[in-house]
């Protein structure tokens, strides 16, 4: 079995065991999490939302909080001598283990 949800501005396909990560959630290690954005939901049968699947829910658990490997932006005007700006960034994320799909 799987669905489809969405959190964060996308959608993850998952599965009952798989691990995520996705964009930083409010919930402290070890707490359950339940997506009711659920947008399809895969078995024998294909159940599509319209757009959410009517009373289904997917629930996770929170493995981690952490922030992503640091990416370096570079800008940088051509020929104009001084003009360039260095940034770094680290995006923030939490890593779930999916528990259960109910549909």
């Amino acid at each position: 079995m799987y669905a489809v949800i969405e959190t964060g501005g996308k959608q993850l396909k998952v599965e009952v065991g798989q691990s995520i990560w996705v964009e930083k959630l409010d919930a402290q290690e070890g707490e359950e999490v339940v997506f009711d954005k659920v947008l399809l939901v895969g078995d024998k049968e294909l159940k599509a939302g319209t757009p959410y699947v009517e009373g289904a829910t997917v629930t996770a658990k929170v493995e981690k909080q952490g922030r992503g490997k640091k990416i370096t932006i570079y800008k940088y005007v051509a020929k104009s001598g001084s003009s360039h700006r260095k940034k770094g960034h680290r995006q923030p994320y939490t890593r779930l283990s999916v528990e259960s799909i109910n549909a």
